[in-house]
């Protein structure tokens, strides 16, 4: 559908934007529906599958379906990227190309949410690639072509590593390559060859999700790339690599993840403080939350390597918590650069008065994002931090040792969020300036931020709804491999 925006007509970009936004519109709402009345989420096998045949000659099929992992993404994925295409309005420079490559992008998220085949997964991987390379490298700041590359070469990297290890699975052990995830789940290997599988396809998910020291693609793309892009990154293109790992990594080859965990741990809370500050070093607007997000990030990790259905199921919660709040506060840090053109926060200051609505919104999504509890932030952080003390790998030192590291990241989120709110909303710096007149947001930006808020605060005050959707999988994921 979204190719058909080629043949729209040239007058003007109103045809185009509603287009767009009725398709995004459209597919929220089928999916909406499907959730609704086609989804038992008791159900941990896999629902509503479709299979084809592809490719005849090695075994290749169009095979999607979902579980209780995948419905919260691809959920997040429709809403998020609804809001992106609204976000877009200001665009006027190529509009048809840049509706189209945010549709394709679309398209590639939920099939690769959806995908039951590893070479489909792998497919839907490298759809990704290009339209952010388009969308940063065409619509970008000064510094696009030079993020627009590292991002693509650090991506494209991490994916020969993906590519290998889908052939290393599919190849092993059998004349007829198996490419379906429902019979990989079950299969056993070497613990050598385990191990090996296991390093390629993280690299891999390390680099999008992304995993210290792999993670220097993203503030250069966060800071360069124009904000609607910057939601469907932070939002969702981020969450694919934590979805990677729990899907791949986690059930696939457990004896390998076992053996790899204490290690994640580390790197996890060395990630959360090392990410943390560094944002505080941060003079840019953009870039000081895409490190806020690494940060986070660090949650996911952590949660991933307790193997407990606790720290699992927090998981879950964050990629989706974070989904709307990384992506509401790019959205912001845009509105508010398209008013006062300055991106750095030295040169910033009393905003508050003219812009009191962006000044509520900025203030409120920062508090979520430093898990202000009754905020989905803090329900999501507080569940993996249950998960890694419950968790019955590790000594009570080494968890001991880790929530310390831990509660000094999150010591360190308020110092650089307040410190950003401060510096931009404070101050009489702006009013010097001779003549300045500033809008405060208009109802598109209003009606965007609040209905992002509101999602945050129902997980925040009711989180067993998302809960809900994971707990069976989660259960099944850790009793088939873990448990044993």
């Amino acid at each position: 559908m979204g190719s058909l925006i080629f043949f729209l007509p040239h007058r003007g970009n109103r045809l185009i934007r509603w287009y767009t936004i009725c398709i995004c519109v459209l597919e929220l709402l089928l999916t909406t529906y499907a959730f609704c009345y086609h989804f038992r989420s008791d159900d941990p096998l896999i629902q509503l599958l479709e299979d084809y045949k592809w490719v005849d000659f090695f075994d290749f099929h169009w095979r999607l379906g979902i579980d209780g992992l995948s419905i919260g993404p691809i959920l997040l994925t429709g809403f998020i990227t609804t809001l992106a295409s609204l976000a877009a309005w200001p665009v006027t420079r190529d509009s048809r190309l840049f509706h189209f490559l945010m549709l394709a992008m679309y398209s590639g998220q939920i099939g690769l949410f959806s995908s039951r085949d590893l070479l489909l997964f792998f497919l839907m991987w490298e759809l990704e690639l290009i339209p952010v390379y388009l969308l940063v490298s065409m619509w970008g700041g000064k510094k696009r072509l030079y993020s627009a590359t590292k991002f693509i070469l650090y991506t494209a990297g991490g994916s020969i590593f993906l590519l290998m290890g889908v052939l290393g699975i599919g190849l092993y052990g059998s004349t007829e390559p198996t490419l379906n995830l429902e019979t990989l789940t079950n299969q056993t290997y070497p613990v050598a060859l385990e191990i090996i599988l296991y390093i390629g396809f993280f690299i891999s998910f390390a680099v999008k999700l992304p995993i210290i020291p792999l993670h220097t693609w993203l503030p250069d793309t966060h800071g360069e790339a124009h904000y609607s892009t910057c939601m469907l990154l932070a939002g969702i293109l981020l969450k694919m690599g934590a979805y990677g790992l729990v899907r791949i990594n986690m059930e696939l080859f457990p004896h390998a993840h076992s053996l790899f965990s204490p290690w994640f741990m580390i790197v996890g809370a060395m990630q959360i403080i090392y990410a943390a500050s560094t944002s505080i070093g941060q003079h840019n607007l953009k870039k000081r939350i895409a490190y806020s997000s690494v940060s986070h990030m660090g949650f996911i990790i952590i949660g991933i390597a307790s193997i407990t259905d606790t720290g699992l199921n927090g998981v879950l919660l964050q990629i989706i918590s974070h989904g709307f709040i990384g992506a509401a506060l790019f959205f912001l840090a845009g509105t508010t650069y398209d008013r006062i053109r300055l991106l750095y926060l030295d040169e910033m200051g009393g905003v508050a008065i003219p812009m009191s609505k962006i000044f509520t919104m900025f203030s409120s999504f920062s508090m979520a994002s430093l898990a202000l509890p009754g905020m989905s932030g803090f329900v999501a952080e507080l569940i993996v931090f249950l998960g890694l003390i419950t968790s019955p790998k590790y000594l009570l030192m080494t968890k001991l040792l880790i929530t310390f590291v831990m509660a000094i990241g999150m010591l360190l989120t308020p110092i650089y969020l307040l410190s950003m709110l401060r510096q931009m909303f404070y101050g009489y710096k702006i009013f010097n300036v001779p003549n300045s007149y500033f809008f405060d947001s208009g109802p598109r930006e209003l009606f965007l931020s609040i209905s992002i808020f509101l999602p945050i605060l129902g997980i925040g005050m009711y989180p067993d709804f998302v809960l809900s959707l994971s707990v069976e999988k989660v259960e099944v994921i850790l009793s088939n491999s873990f448990y044993r």
